[in-house]
């Protein structure tokens, strides 16, 4: 390009950004009059939101935001404003909150791991009103957002906001407790099968016992699909779509997906209607999630021998990455021989967490300690783990942490990191050990309390000259919950599990203060330990025949099926935890009083409101939220720091220099230069899964490090299959 084009190209660029100025103001106006002729049709008094909804290309959301009259739904089940991205706990542990000063000690420092390299980021150019406004600045990385003073225009948004405590004295009795007569027990019976069929929707394609049929799904409405697939397969009980995700048909006219899966779920149907459940793995109401949705129905007026019929993704278990219903049905038959090595009455259950848990009852010991089972925790000290306890970390680091523009990307990825951390969990009811208390212990006293299973309340203070990542979360409200300050000198409150705090107080660069406010010391066992190994044998044994299986058919099928038992442990291991349930329901316009108070509208039209509340925790045999906080800690720290035994080899954020991590997701690390870590493929090692080695913009949101993920694999895969 020589000079001459350059100019005109500057010429055309900017008669571009006035065209585009001007269809901006245009649609900027034709909004406003779309707006002012809603709120006139909205004076009508027999107007209808959903009409003016649809009419006007908008969502009814929208149309109550400009004529809130319109609104049909009565007060006191209308959304109130999020308060919190924190689970609401009991009237105790809330009551608790709001108590100041608890007594604290400051936990002892241990021995520091291999010293990090320095960080070798430039410090970035200060900025004056002559250089630029304060709105210009980069945002600050997350976890630099801490009490410091700093301008509103750079704080991410997501205010801090104060996990519960425990409270002291009669009430505090409670947070030591088990729930009385509810024990983990090993189940006496054989879990009852259920016919499964996979249906690609986009093909129309369906696979069964009985083999592969074509048929016609006409709309891909729930009642078109039960129709089609039980006059196909008789007795079908469970049906996994493999492609097309139906729930996503009509997406483009709701605000979210998670409304556009319910309305489709709830949609009207004359034989069909929502599932009351039934049987021991049954569950009642629809199940609302953006991509992996659960809808459970039955048939209108059969009473006896009344068809059950749950639609579900396949996605739950694994993503099919393509596969055709024919190889996803033969992962399935993978999964279960790999299983039944271990497990001879193994029975595939809808969902992988549901699966993974019914296994791991068939492993409780029917001799020692815990052969009448294991206690489950109170309801407050269960309600306590849910507020308190996260899960994985998931933080993207922006400029000045890191250079505006990177060196290169890569990504390491731990390769089934949950089942490294299985081989300790806290057992049985806990001690409660206060601040007072634990300065009155030893130094020797308090590191062993420290290096125990327990789940700690702690005051961290990031120490002075501190350059690196955040070590322990702090609470925010907003869709993250959490967030790693790291801002020296920066000081708040939260809960951590032992393994992480023992990270802080050991880590390469410096320790951090950790003052011990209240401390849940439980004995130490192996509860999961024997669930995870046979898991794990399962996995090596799937994996490995997707490397060395001669048709390329079946080494696909036996990698999904691979990847389907690390979803059993990972979200077995989440089913521990306990979510407060969700129910999920629809009511006729008609009879809107008899929605719950309380419920959160999902969506409404003409005839029915869909709605969803949360209804607490039921009495779970399989509570444990102490075993998932616990796993969930030890996965947090290992991102940070984690030996390699074979090398005795530091690997982890915290042993590269600052400046090159990027970000972190869950089981991965993103940095801007490659090392050498030792990768043997057992659970836990860090595989190299990505690697752009060109400089590339350091990105600036969740979808452009996706972005950028997907290119580093590619990259590569391409780079590994040239060697070859």
């Amino acid at each position: 390009m020589d000079r001459a084009s350059y100019n005109a190209g500057l010429a055309e660029l900017r008669q571009l950004r006035e065209d585009i100025a001007k269809l901006e103001k245009s649609l900027a106006k034709l909004q406003r009059d779309r707006e002012s002729r809603v709120r006139k049709l909205g004076d009508f008094d027999d107007a209808k939101a959903a009409a003016i909804a649809k009419a006007a290309g908008v969502s009814i959301g929208d149309v109550v935001a400009l004529v809130p009259r319109l609104d049909p739904t009565p007060a006191h089940v209308r959304i109130k404003p999020q308060q919190s991205a924190v689970a609401p706990a009991s009237e105790p542990i809330a009551a608790a909150a709001a108590q100041t000063g608890p007594e604290a000690a400051v936990a002892p420092t241990f021995p520091m791991a291999e010293a990090a390299p320095r960080r070798q980021v430039p410090d970035a150019p200060a900025i004056t009103p002559q250089a630029g406004r304060a709105e210009d600045a980069a945002p600050l990385a997350p976890a630099e957002v801490d009490d410091a003073p700093s301008p509103p225009a750079v704080r991410r948004p997501g205010e801090r906001i104060e996990l519960p405590s425990m409270p002291h004295g009669t009430p505090g009795e409670a947070y030591r407790a088990a729930t009385e007569n509810l024990f983990s027990q090993r189940p006496n019976f054989t879990q009852a099968s259920r016919e499964m069929v996979f249906l690609d929707a986009t093909t129309q394609v369906m696979v069964g016992r009985g083999g592969e049929v074509r048929l016609d799904l006409r709309a891909r409405t729930p009642e078109e699909i039960l129709d089609a697939v039980l006059a196909a397969a008789p007795g079908t009980e469970r049906v996994y779509i493999t492609a097309g995700a139906p729930w996503h048909a009509d997406a483009e006219r709701y605000p979210t997906l998670k409304q556009a899966v319910s309305a489709w779920l709830s949609s009207e149907s004359q034989r069909w209607t929502v599932d009351t459940g039934r049987g021991r793995d049954r569950m009642a109401g629809h199940f609302v999630h953006p991509r992996q949705p659960v809808g459970r129905y039955t048939r209108v007026g059969a009473e006896r021998n009344a068809e059950h019929v749950e639609i579900r993704s396949v996605g739950e278990w694994f993503d099919p990455a393509g596969a055709d219903p024919t190889l996803v049905r033969e992962a399935f038959v993978c999964l279960w021989k790999a299983l039944r090595v271990k497990w001879p009455d193994v029975v595939l259950m809808g969902s992988p967490s549901q699966t993974g848990k019914d296994l791991w009852a068939r492993t409780i010991p029917i001799k020692g300690q815990w052969a009448g089972g294991y206690p489950v925790l109170s309801h407050e000290l269960r309600a306590l783990f849910h507020a308190t306890a996260g899960q994985g970390r998931t933080e993207l680091i922006l400029p000045p942490k890191v250079p505006a523009e990177l060196p290169g990307l890569v990504e390491y990825d731990r390769t089934f990191a949950y089942a490294r951390h299985t081989w300790r969990s806290p057992v049985g009811t806990p001690r409660r050990v206060t601040g007072a208390a634990f300065a009155k212990l030893t130094e020797a006293e308090q590191k062993k309390l420290l290096m125990s299973p327990a789940h700690l309340q702690v005051r961290v203070t990031v120490p002075d000259g501190w350059e690196h990542v955040g070590l322990l979360p702090a609470p925010i409200s907003g869709d993250r919950n959490w967030e790693y300050p790291s801002t020296p000198g920066a000081t708040f409150t939260t809960w951590a599990g032992g393994a992480e705090i023992y990270t802080a107080l050991s880590n390469p660069v410096a320790p951090w203060r950790i003052e011990v406010l209240d401390a849940l010391l439980f004995a130490e066992g192996d509860p999961i330990d024997k669930w995870s190994k046979w898991l794990k044998e399962a996995w090596a044994s799937l994996s490995a025949g997707a490397q060395i299986h001669a048709d390329p058919r079946q080494r696909q099928a036996l990698h999904l099926a691979s990847r389907a038992v690390r979803s059993i442990l990972l979200f077995g291991i989440g089913g521990f935890a306990q979510r407060p349930r969700l129910i999920t329901g629809t009511t006729p316009m008609d009879e809107l009083h008899l929605v719950p108070e309380g419920a959160e509208i999902l969506t409404h039209d003409e005839r029915h409101v869909t709605w969803q509340r949360v209804s607490g925790f039921s009495r779970d045999p399989m509570a444990h939220p102490e075993w998932s906080a616990s796993v969930w800690s030890g996965a947090r720290a290992a991102l940070l720091s984690m030996r390699m035994r074979p090398e005795n080899v530091q690997v982890g954020a915290l042993h590269v220099p600052a400046g090159q991590v990027v970000a972190f997701r869950t089981d991965a690390v993103y940095l801007t230069a490659r090392h050498d870590w030792p990768y043997h493929g057992e659970p836990g090692d860090y595989l190299l899964k990505g690697h752009l080695a060109s400089p590339v913009p350091a990105p600036a949101s969740e979808d452009e490090l996706l972005a950028l993920r997907d290119k580093g694999r590619a990259a590569l895969a391409a780079a590994e299959a040239g060697v070859r």
